[in-house]
């Protein structure tokens, strides 16, 4: 009875096809958004530290900046690998085919590791000519190699807790996967004041730090997987790399992949640009405007990304009306929460930029900036809500195409152009809120389109076939 009572519990954690639509998103939501509050503090907790050492220079807030691209890129490949089989994954579920299921998480896993050793490797060799093509000056070199050659260590730490961590919510143990954050951050954030500061490591202390956080984090994702609680186990025998599955991963997975690939070019083409315009100084007031933007992407993304698998298990199920319900509700609280965003900014710029930095001379020079960045922020919400649609029922072509539209298309060439036509280094922060503003729009109106057309059609052919029996 009792081994009945425990199945019957899974069950009910896992079905998003029952209940109010928004209960099931907001119950995945509220955790996920703690979650990623806490990833939030690996990646700002660093910088907050750096960027209060004492002696008002940014330059070692500007040297761990210049590691950004690189970081992205390791993330990238997490997302192409990891969480592109996600959707696939809950689509399985829904349909009820879990042996499929348990060989997508098991790919997952097995193309984690390879790319990780081969990230690893090619960073460490790379590193020097990769760092100067991103704007390193001499200076600021010095900071960013240093920081580098500790956090590689970390990079499959990094990629499978990240990676694996979706298909733990996915399966409706979402306070799970926000323990699984949160035990990492927690011990960078307890650890990087001890490292940096105690110890009088510094930049190293904060690299340090770091890995040691992910490996934490990395073993508690993995050893959930294998546990009994899940419904779909990682096991041994689904760890290995298949063709098909990985087809399809690479399809859903590339939206994933371009998105965080494409910050990796954007975060390039900036810093190279304000080093030309601007120097060093620009460099460190794009890290902390970046920095800032994470902090306020963070709720919006918490909505998505609890939206997405509620949204992919009724598409398999063939919930539809669901599945309308669930974008409708995105969509409004991404553009109420956006809006409400853009307003803290623009009112309060200074408490916002001091929280990463006491370089008087880079804060005098970057709220400005700040203001522009972040001009037209709630179009973002209509680029993530479009975004997770394509990629929660599967549509690779439209969420790869709209990834590459609002920063490939349009950011990167701005960036480049703007400041050479008399913008300066203000047109590097022009560049984002036209491409919030144009590929926002483009991405959610396409999104209705076609993701509801397809809808449509698909209900046609049900009702077809029940009136046919």
């Amino acid at each position: 009875m009792k081994g009945c009572v425990n199945i019957r519990k899974t069950a009910a954690k896992t079905d998003f096809s029952t209940g109010p639509v928004w209960k099931s998103i907001v119950a995945q939501a509220i955790p996920l958004t703690i979650a990623q509050l806490v990833q939030l503090l690996y990646n700002v907790v660093d910088r907050i530290y750096l960027g209060h050492m004492g002696n008002g220079d940014g330059m070692a807030l500007t040297g761990v900046g210049l590691t950004f691209p690189i970081v992205s890129l390791i993330m990238a490949f997490a997302a192409l690998f990891g969480i592109g089989g996600v959707p696939l994954f809950s689509i399985k579920r829904g349909a009820g085919d879990d042996k499929t299921a348990q060989n997508i998480l098991g790919n997952s896993f097995a193309l984690l590791l390879v790319s990780s050793a081969i990230l690893t490797v090619t960073g460490y060799i790379l590193a020097e000519p990769v760092l100067f093509a991103f704007g390193a000056s001499v200076d600021s070199y010095v900071y960013a190699k240093e920081y580098l050659d500790i956090y590689l260590i970390g990079t499959a730490f990094s990629m499978i807790s990240t990676g694996m961590n979706g298909y733990i919510n996915a399966q409706g143990f979402s306070k799970t996967g926000m323990l699984s954050v949160a035990i990492g951050a927690v011990c960078n954030i307890i650890l990087d004041p001890v490292f940096i500061f105690g110890f009088g490591m510094g930049v190293a202390g904060a690299a340090l730090a770091t890995v040691i956080s992910q490996l934490v984090s990395a073993i508690w994702v993995l050893k959930f997987l294998t546990g009994s609680k899940v419904s779909v186990r990682l096991t041994r025998k689904s760890i290995r790399i298949r063709k098909d599955i990985t087809k399809n991963t690479f399809k859903i997975g590339t939206s994933n992949f371009i998105m965080h690939g494409s910050n990796c070019l954007v975060q390039v083409v900036c810093n190279s640009t304000l080093q030309t315009f601007g120097g060093d100084v620009y460099v460190g007031i794009m890290t902390v405007t970046n920095s800032v933007r994470e902090v306020f992407n963070l709720p919006v993304m918490g909505i998505v990304n609890g939206a997405q698998p509620v949204i992919s298990y009724n598409y398999g199920a063939k919930q539809y009306d669901r599945v309308r319900s669930g974008i409708h509700f995105n969509t409004l609280i991404g553009a109420g929460y956006t809006f409400i965003a853009w307003l803290l900014v623009i009112l309060f710029p200074d408490f916002w930029f001091g929280i990463f930095s006491d370089d008087v001379q880079m804060s005098a020079q970057g709220i400005e900036a700040m203001k522009i960045y972040f001009f037209g922020f709630v179009f973002m919400s209509l680029q993530f809500a479009g975004q997770s649609t394509f990629q929660a029922v599967g549509d690779a072509k439209h969420a790869v195409f709209f990834s590459l539209l609002r920063k490939v298309v349009i950011v990167v060439p701005l960036t480049l152009l703007l400041p050479r036509l008399g913008a300066g280094v203000l047109g590097v922060f022009i560049a984002e809120p036209v491409s919030n503003i144009i590929g926002g729009t483009a991405s959610y109106l396409t999104m209705r389109m076609t993701v509801y057309k397809k809808i449509k059609n698909n209900e046609a052919i049900t009702d077809s076939r029940s009136m046919k029996k």
